[in-house]
């Protein structure tokens, strides 16, 4: 695999979004526990703001995050929008039971997600959601009524594109069937790849994959491993060359770092300007904890 250039730096979410492909998820700007409000509102904004500053083109932000929470910050940081900025909203649930008490099923399944759409749009000052992700599939209800539902709201102009998160290869497939799916959430990074063929599979499809937890080594991160050999050697921290490395991995993945402190932001900013030679990528992709 040779090195990325310049035009890898971004990927067209769903054909049509173009967005640099080095992010950032909002989630940890909720309070401790990701409950409540931020300790600090205007360091809150504040680091927002920094984030387009240093040409960020796609936020993660999650109603279930405060809850609701990030969503408003969000929009008192950067409304009205930059016209190149892509919102990804993201909806949690607990399967079985949805988040607002309604029961699963059919019918509960599409009152609750047309309220939650609805919830996202008025938080975050929307006519329509960019990129909307369900965390999981609901196993009680079935798919074509879950993803119907999404795909009527998308219709009506409330969702530009329909995403999933937590998915099997498997499932995504299914989801295919049904709706266009424009971007799959798992979890993954350079300690973690259980998603591996999902990433793959993404990959081909030209679905965009958004790992969620990017920046998790490990014992990959010790001062003795591959990775910290590597960020010794090129003056750069270990979660910077961890990123370089998923950036690496697939010119479909979008990283969402997310993090409260605009110091750390920076850092992690500045790894969309690290290019791995092809041995550091292969030593890395080789390690394993």
């Amino acid at each position: 695999m040779g090195q990325l250039t310049q035009s890898s730096r971004t990927y067209p979410i769903g054909g049509d979004l173009a967005v640099n492909r080095l992010g950032y998820g909002a989630m940890q700007l909720a309070g401790p526990g990701i409950t409540g409000d931020p300790r600090r509102l205007d360091d809150a904004v504040h680091l927002l703001r920094r984030t387009v500053e240093l040409g960020v083109t796609l936020i993660d932000t999650a109603d279930s995050r405060g809850p609701f929470n990030t969503n408003l910050l969000v929009r008192e940081a950067l409304y009205p929008y930059p016209q190149d900025l892509v919102i990804a909203a993201r909806t949690g649930s607990v399967p079985g039971i949805l988040s607002c008490g309604v029961q699963s099923g059919p019918s509960g399944w599409h009152n609750y997600t047309r309220v939650r759409v609805e919830q996202c749009l008025r938080h975050l000052g929307l006519d329509c959601i960019d990129l909307y992700q369900v965390d999981y599939i609901d196993p009680v209800v079935p798919l074509a009524d879950q993803l119907g539902t999404l795909s009527v709201l998308q219709q009506q102009g409330k969702i530009r594109h329909i995403g999933l998160a937590e998915v099997s290869v498997d499932e995504l497939r299914a989801a295919e069937q049904i709706v266009p799916i424009a971007s799959v959430q798992n979890l993954y990074n350079l300690g973690m790849r259980t998603a591996e063929p999902l990433v793959d599979y993404a990959t081909a499809r030209g679905i965009a994959f958004v790992p969620w937890f990017p920046l998790a080594t490990g014992r990959l991160g010790g001062p003795d491993s591959e990775l910290g050999r590597i960020a010794g050697e090129r003056g750069l921290s270990p979660t910077q060359v961890a990123l370089a490395w998923l950036l690496r991995r697939s010119p479909a993945m979008l990283p969402v770092p997310g993090t409260a402190s605009i110091a750390e932001l920076e850092r992690n900013m500045a790894a969309a300007n690290v290019d791995l030679t092809d041995e550091e990528f292969a030593v890395l992709d080789g390690a394993t904890i």
